[in-house]
């Protein structure tokens, strides 16, 4: 690879790079077509899969097929009138319904944690070491994805050069890269120390145990007990936290997904008289309309609101002589 290769390879990420090749993949071998691909081939492949996969999916899809085309100096099909005039009738014929994760309340995350204290005791008293290095790095996982507000793919790409951690005061994340990132200047995030459920306590006890000093945090674990070189993937992370959360006991665990502790931590602090500003900047939001997909009000159906508004039933069927009202 050259000099400019390596730099043109630096300036995209790993997860969109992986997830373009997967969309040229589904492209050229599940639905059988060829590249260099033509303008009412792509219209057809949209169409295929209009009622299947979702607006944002075949969105992605385009963008990976356009990419494609512009790497290697091909014109860009997917700019062609047809296939635009094709993805907006998807749009209307098949609008989006945007599906939030359920967020995860501290109740919840409490009886996770002690599920999870509860198997590393176990573990460690029949000297099941996998076992208890799976457990150990699921309760790091979970703490600091939850009270950092971190989101799955940022879990996965935290390292551990990239750590601080203090024991009794806190902890700071450095990432070379975040989302939305396009100055490449890195975002340093910094999570407190805690009398319970704390966060640092349970990555102190990740590290110490697994013996990293350097690399992906959050890694695989093989039947041997051996820790994979790389971070998890950041799709893997999803059926974990929903193995973990029905062995827990927690009710409806597929309702749930990465997100789910960024939203549970979300709004457990704006219950809590976190005010918007102050919540953008401890997760790392840099507009509004981001921060609040992830906030849910109070009273969403403002139930509250309007039975505090609405008369009691007895002065409602009086009439203003004193007469019920007919």
């Amino acid at each position: 690879m050259s000099t400019i290769e390596q730099y043109i390879h630096a300036a995209t990420r790993d997860n969109t790079r992986r997830s373009y090749r997967a969309a040229v993949q589904h492209f050229e071998v599940d639905w059988g077509g060829f590249l260099p691909a033509t303008a009412d081939s792509i219209a057809k492949y949209l169409v295929h899969y209009a009622d299947t996969l979702a607006i944002n999916t075949l969105r992605q899809r385009l963008a990976a097929l356009a990419q494609w085309h512009i790497d290697q100096g091909f014109p860009d099909p997917t700019k062609a009138p047809v296939v635009r005039q094709v993805f907006r009738g998807i749009q209307r014929l098949h609008p989006a319904q945007e599906k939030r994760a359920k967020p995860l309340q501290l109740d919840q995350l409490e009886q996770l944690t002690t599920w999870l204290d509860g198997a590393i005791s176990s573990a460690g008293a029949v000297n099941d070491r996998i076992a208890q290095l799976r457990h150990t790095r699921d309760k790091a996982l979970v703490l600091l994805g939850f009270w950092r507000g971190f989101r799955g793919d940022e879990l996965a790409r935290l390292e551990v050069q990239y750590v601080e951690a203090i024991p009794g005061e806190g902890m700071t994340c450095y990432f070379p890269q975040t989302k939305g990132d396009r100055q490449f200047k890195g975002s340093t995030f910094k999570a407190p120390a805690l009398s319970r459920l704390c966060p640092v306590a349970a990555y102190q006890a990740w590290i110490e145990l697994s013996g990293l000093k350097s690399g992906a945090v959050f890694r695989s674990i093989n039947r041997w007990g051996k820790l994979n070189e790389d971070g998890l993937n950041p799709s893997s992370i999803i059926p974990l936290l929903r193995s973990l959360f029905g062995k827990a006991g927690i009710l409806d665990a597929d309702d749930y997904s990465a997100h789910s502790l960024r939203r549970g931590f979300a709004n457990w602090a704006t219950s809590h008289g976190w005010d918007l500003k102050t919540l953008m900047e401890y997760v790392g939001w840099k507009n509004i309309q981001s921060a609040m997909r992830y906030v849910d009000g109070e009273d969403p159906f403002n139930r509250n609101r309007i039975e505090r508004m609405l008369a009691p039933l007895e002065l409602a069927s009086a009439a203003p002589d004193g007469k019920a009202a007919i």
